[in-house]
């Protein structure tokens, strides 16, 4: 029988590449969304069992986690990640899961002063403490990060990667990677219990050679403008980011530029058997978005 996993998140950046790399590492997939539509539609098609459930409803989760041997846990930089690690550890508990798979930060820390990194680092202690089976990921910024919606438009239009970022390094690091990483862990996690992997991506860079890549990947010229963290706020702040977001991003920016997010090591390739995808790649493979379209 098909060892059978859990991956929350489903329709998100890591969940949706897990599932895909779950499926094709021939595990039974159940994921985890909070409605069905398109996205959960697109999953149903590559062989996921489609549950619709809510991290904030233990009776929900454990209702999922019926019959599953593993577990892929994730949240949103929201409030609410503690209440949710407690009820995904007690459903876990309950339902007999052999293996929890948990998705922290790079910057997960006891004194951060990002509400986020400080909830992940106390939600890593929390399912450490469980008794559960437990293996802690900790990546570095992703690659997507050049869609999000405060930085996509200046980037399309101007060509310009606006910061507040000084020289600080890191080895971004695409969801796709991830996918990988956490795919093989929920099929054989032996050897890897209770341990914590940092995630980096193939090469450490500050964002003047970041541009760089991209100048060269997308064909066009990318710029670096380094902007202070007040800036930054204001920016994220005159379209509405959500109040908690912009305090983790502030935060996560002064924790950049004091070099929290540097480090390099090869877990991706030693837990998949593949290096993950550069700066250069990642721009290449997503060209039609990451270039203006012509209309």
């Amino acid at each position: 029988m098909s060892r059978k996993v859990l991956i929350t998140g489903a329709t998100g950046d890591t969940g949706r590449a897990a599932v895909k790399e779950s499926i094709d590492a021939g595990l039974h997939v159940r994921a985890l969304v909070r409605r069905i539509d398109d996205r959960s539609d697109a999953l149903q098609k590559l062989g996921a069992e489609i549950v619709v459930g809510d991290l904030q409803n233990v009776d929900e989760i454990r209702a999922a986690m019926e019959g599953v041997d593993a577990a892929y846990l994730v949240y949103p930089v929201a409030p609410g990640l503690i209440t949710a690690t407690a009820y995904f550890a007690q459903a876990a508990r309950e339902a007999g899961v052999e293996t929890i798979v948990n998705l922290s930060q790079r910057s997960a820390s006891r004194t951060s002063k990002s509400p986020s990194s400080k909830d992940h680092y106390v939600a890593e202690q929390l399912l450490s403490a469980s008794g559960l089976n437990v293996i802690h990921l900790r990546p570095t910024y992703f690659l997507e990060w050049l869609f999000y919606p405060w930085q996509l438009p200046t980037f399309l239009d101007k060509g310009v990667l606006r910061l507040p970022v000084g020289k600080g390094r890191h080895a971004a690091i695409g969801a796709e990677d991830q996918g990988r990483v956490i795919a093989a862990l929920l099929k054989d996690p032996s050897g890897h219990i209770g341990q914590t992997y940092p995630l980096f991506g193939p090469v450490e860079m500050d964002h003047e050679q970041m541009a760089s890549e991209l100048s060269e990947a997308l064909g066009r010229e990318i710029v670096f403008e380094d902007i202070s963290i007040d800036e930054y706020r204001q920016s994220m702040e005159s379209v509405g980011v959500p109040a908690y977001i912009v305090e983790h991003l502030v935060a996560a920016m002064d924790d950049y530029q004091r070099g929290v997010m540097s480090g390099m090591n090869d877990n991706v390739e030693r837990i998949t058997g593949k290096k993950p995808m550069s700066v250069k790649e990642f721009a290449r493979a997503h060209a039609d978005r990451l270039n203006p379209q012509a209309v």
